[in-house]
């Protein structure tokens, strides 16, 4: 009788890992499949470029802004209500986002809700598959199938975007989604929820909008140096009537970025303080004083910004200068889903014969050559859409072998009773490399529709941050954290 029990036990277990990955899937792909259709969606609403590098920015900062407090509701609503509120809120948003006629509905449906619901969800993903197999072998596997299907859905994002994008519209990816995010309620109604202890947690409700909106007024002012510059305003920079700054003075991008500075130093202020006198604070700041951590969490950033930052630079390129479709720009970046998806199919035999540091400087490095090809045989004027193919093969494959890795070396940085706190920040940290990267690479070519003169520079800046990557993965300690099984990464 005990074995029967403990089998069916465990029969439900599995069952709830698909849901899981579907939903995990559907996230990835959001955050990808737009920017093949960043000129279909453009022309649709009658917006600019700008406006859709806009919205997919703010997707990826609402998931960032708000990843953290999402763990830390999961503690004190349920794992499976905060997964299945997710759905409900993201699946309004892809339906909100399916109808939209103009670009303010679009940062609404998709931005705003589909962000807030992505934040809800993922977190429940992996504390789920956590409390719900308790062999660690059992674990390691379902945590690899969650962490296939991000990749997955990252990675197919573009291709399956551009071809129901060509093919039926735009809006249908959207309406997709609902179809995705029905299904996985139903199979969700399934999962079983271990009760959470007696004593819940206070949400730091301070801390998450001091949090929140620094990292908000960060990416934001990125976000004006399309239109006013990087050093010196462009152009009078006027909210309303009241002109704040004149052309020639600083760019309004430092007038924001220290905003978000100053917000986010007074959130550390307010958590230590927090600390001290003995409440839990929204995360503790101590997640901040492990150097191999904190550099592990560097190069998590950088991998996404250079990943996005690439693939907005090349989509932007190929659909505004040399009108490819989106179907076309899809299958251009083909090559890259194939070295992604081939590098983490691998993953699990490369961490077992080499260190996560090894893995990650060799990541970044693959990367930064992928780029190079990438400008010596991909533009200005490519002869071919092949000739995109060997530098997006190379990138797809160096990011496809640091992205797990860094994320292992940050969570085995810690132990068992930090993982909840590392692992919201360590997805924070990720969407904020997302929309770093269109952020940055949206200012960068904003002369390219006008002939693709800044493409090549565009792919030049993204480099260096690839280098940066490198670098800070040379001064990852050697014996700072062993070869893990922790949680695999979870896609932006």
């Amino acid at each position: 009788m005990t074995t029967t029990r403990h089998g069916a036990a465990a029969t439900t277990a599995s069952a709830a890992v698909l849901p899981l990955a579907l939903a995990q899937f559907i996230a990835s792909y959001a955050a990808s499949n737009m920017n093949v259709a960043i000129s279909s969606i453009a022309d649709d609403l009658g917006t600019s470029v700008t406006g859709i590098q806009t919205a997919i920015t703010l997707f990826t900062l609402t998931m960032a802004a708000l990843m953290i407090p999402g763990s830390k509701l999961t503690d004190i609503w349920g794992r499976k209500f905060c997964f299945q509120l997710g759905l409900v809120i993201y699946g309004a948003g892809a339906l909100l986002a399916a109808f939209a006629q103009s670009l303010p509905v679009l940062f609404v449906g998709y931005s705003l809700l589909e962000g807030v619901g992505s934040a809800l969800l993922i977190p429940p993903i992996y504390i789920l598959i956590t409390v719900l197999f308790d062999d660690t072998t059992t674990r390691a596997r379902y945590f690899g199938v969650v962490s296939g299907a991000a990749g997955m859905g990252a990675a197919a994002g573009p291709l399956i975007g551009g071809l129901i994008t060509s093919y039926i519209s735009w809006r249908a990816s959207f309406l997709l989604q609902v179809l995705v995010v029905v299904s996985i309620a139903l199979l969700a109604r399934h999962i079983v929820d271990p009760p959470l202890p007696a004593q819940r947690p206070r949400f730091d409700t301070l801390g998450a909008l001091l949090s929140a909106l620094g990292l908000f007024f960060l990416v934001f002012g990125v976000l004006q140096t399309g239109a006013y510059g990087w050093w010196k305003a462009t152009k009078d920079y006027a909210i309303g009537d009241l002109v704040i700054l004149h052309q020639g003075a600083i760019a309004p991008v430092w007038l924001y970025v220290g905003i978000g500075l100053v917000l986010l130093a007074v959130f550390f202020g307010y958590a230590r303080a927090r600390e001290r006198n003995g409440r839990t604070p929204l995360v503790s700041v101590r997640m901040f004083r492990n150097l191999t951590s904190n550099l592990g969490l560097l190069t998590q950033n950088l991998q996404w910004l250079v990943m996005q930052g690439s693939f907005f630079v090349i989509s932007v390129y190929l659909q505004q200068v040399h009108d490819y479709s989106a179907i076309q720009t899809g299958l251009v970046l083909v090559p890259a889903t194939v070295g992604i998806l081939l590098a983490s199919g691998l993953a699990p035999r490369m961490a077992s014969r080499h260190t996560q540091r090894r893995l990650i400087r060799f990541g970044f490095f693959t990367t930064s050559l992928g780029i190079v090809l990438l400008l010596a045989l991909g533009g200005p004027q490519p002869t071919s859409a092949w000739s995109f193919a060997p530098g997006l093969f190379l990138m797809g494959l160096g990011v496809g072998i640091m992205l797990t890795a860094s994320v292992n070396l940050v969570q085995s940085a810690w132990p068992e009773s930090d993982q909840g706190d590392i692992s919201g920040v360590s997805r924070s940290v990720s969407n904020l490399g997302s929309s770093l990267g269109v952020a940055v690479a949206g200012s960068l070519v904003a002369g390219a529709v006008a002939g693709g003169g800044q493409y090549g520079g565009a792919l030049v800046i993204v480099g260096a941050f690839a280098l940066v990557g490198w670098v800070a993965a040379l001064l990852i300690p050697r014996h700072g954290a062993p070869q893990g099984t922790a949680e695999p990464e979870v896609a932006p």
